[in-house]
C-alpha cells in the first residue's frame, strides 16, 4: 500500500522497510518486478544508448498506472535528476526520457528542472538502507525559489529502498510541495 512491492503475503499491507521506516512520500507504484529480464531491459537502456526503449516504457506506465497516477491528482512528473558526469557520459536521462513520454500520454506536464542533483554518487545498488541515505544526503536542491506544483509525482527507473525516492521528495517538501508520490519502471522482489 505504501511503495507498490509486491507483498508475500496477502494480510500484509506495507513491505518490511515500509514498516521499520518512515517514508517521505506518501504512495508509489511500479510497472514491474525487478526480474532478471527486467534488469536486463533497464542496463540496455540506462547503459547501451537503447532510448528508444523510452517510449515503450512511458506508453506501459501511462496505461498500466495511469489511473493510479491520476488518482493521487499529479501537478506535475519529476523525473529523478542525474549528475552532470552521468548526464556527459549516457548523454541522457533515462527518467526524463520516461517522464517526457508518461506526459504526452497524460498530459500532466514533465518539470524536468525543478531539482538538481549538486552531487554525483556512487552506484547504490550493493550499499544498505543506511549507507544509500548517507550517500544521498544532499544530493539534491530545488532549482527555483518558487514551486508550483502541490501534488508532485516523482519519475524513476528503479525502486529498492526507497532511498533515492525519499531523498528527492525531503527536498520537494522542504520548497513547500504538499504531497510526493513516485512511480517507477520496476520494484524489488515479492517481500
Amino acid at each position: 500500500m505504501k511503495c507498490g512491492k509486491p507483498l508475500l503475503r496477502s494480510d500484509s499491507e506495507c513491505c518490511k522497510d515500509c514498516k521499520r521506516t518512515g517514508h517521505n512520500f506518501l504512495r508509489g507504484r511500479a510497472l514491474y518486478i525487478y526480474s532478471d529480464e527486467v534488469r536486463a531491459s533497464i542496463t540496455r537502456f540506462k547503459y547501451h544508448g537503447r532510448r528508444e526503449y523510452a517510449g515503450y516504457y512511458g506508453r506501459e506506465m501511462a496505461e498500466r498506472l495511469g489511473s493510479f497516477i491520476k488518482g493521487c491528482g499529479a501537478d506535475c512528473l519529476v523525473p529523478v535528476p542525474v549528475s552532470m558526469e552521468k548526464l556527459k557520459k549516457r548523454g541522457y536521462n533515462q527518467a526524463e526520457l520516461i517522464s517526457e513520454r508518461i506526459s504526452a500520454y497524460t498530459g500532466i506536464p514533465t518539470e524536468k528542472d525543478l531539482i538538481l542533483r549538486i552531487r554525483d554518487t556512487p552506484p547504490m545498488k550493493e550499499l544498505t538502507r543506511a549507507e544509500r541515505m548517507k550517500n544521498l544526503k544532499g544530493a539534491f536542491k530545488i532549482n527555483s525559489h518558487v514551486v508550483k506544483c502541490r501534488n508532485v509525482m516523482i519519475v524513476d527507473d528503479i525502486y529498492t529502498t526507497g532511498s533515492t525516492i525519499d531523498a528527492v521528495a525531503a527536498a520537494l517538501l522542504r520548497a513547500g510541495v504538499k504531497n510526493v508520490y513516485f512511480i517507477t519502471l520496476a520494484a524489488g522482489a515479492p517481500v
